[in-house]
């Protein structure tokens, strides 16, 4: 049985459901998966792991802080592993209607994941781009107003209200038909 590690960081969730998503099946495919908040934990090891995915929310146009230092700490040992790269963005599902969606989620895929990869000289087996989760409840106040903005567009684009003030872009099929295709890999 494959050892398989899910290594993450979340702002609001997203990141966090998708990782559950991801793991959920990914074991069906049977694989051994433990997932990781790097918020909550360390990891000390990898070398139990043959295949190493790591998963980061993206605000502001940047990575969570804790994936990319867990990269930079195992940059040796990911050489040699099967890795593979997946972050949540709102860039991923392109709410505006003058946005050119396609052009938006590739330069999201080279911004987020193929330069990422580069800095630390990873060859990926998979990397995923799935949308992200825009959670008013909790925004900090000032990142709030500077949204409000986008919420008539969220609506406008049919994206559903999950909660009172939550709005989540991600495709669950999409996360888990990537999943199997990771799976496939190993």
């Amino acid at each position: 049985m494959t050892n398989a590690l899910i290594v993450y960081g979340t702002r609001y969730g997203a990141t966090a459901s998708t990782s559950e998503d991801i793991a959920e099946t990914l074991s069906k495919e049977g694989l051994d998966v433990k997932v990781v908040n790097l918020k909550k934990d360390k990891v000390k090891d990898i070398t139990e792991y043959e295949l190493i995915i790591v998963g980061s929310g993206i605000q502001i146009h940047k990575w969570t802080g804790e994936p990319d230092k867990f990269l930079k700490k195992f940059q040796k040992e990911l050489a040699e592993k099967k890795v593979a790269l997946f972050v949540c963005c709102g860039s991923a599902e392109p709410i505006d209607e003058k946005e050119d969606k396609a052009e938006s989620r590739e330069n999201a895929r080279t911004k987020y994941l193929k330069e990422k990869a580069a800095k630390y000289n990873l060859q990926p087996i998979a990397m995923g781009l799935f949308g992200g989760v825009y959670n008013f409840n909790n925004m900090s106040w000032f990142f709030r107003k500077t949204m409000s903005a986008i919420k008539p567009q969220l609506e406008a684009a049919g994206v559903p209200e999950t909660e009172p003030g939550l709005y989540d872009t991600r495709d669950t099929n999409a996360i888990r038909n990537w999943a199997k295709e990771v799976a496939q890999k190993v």
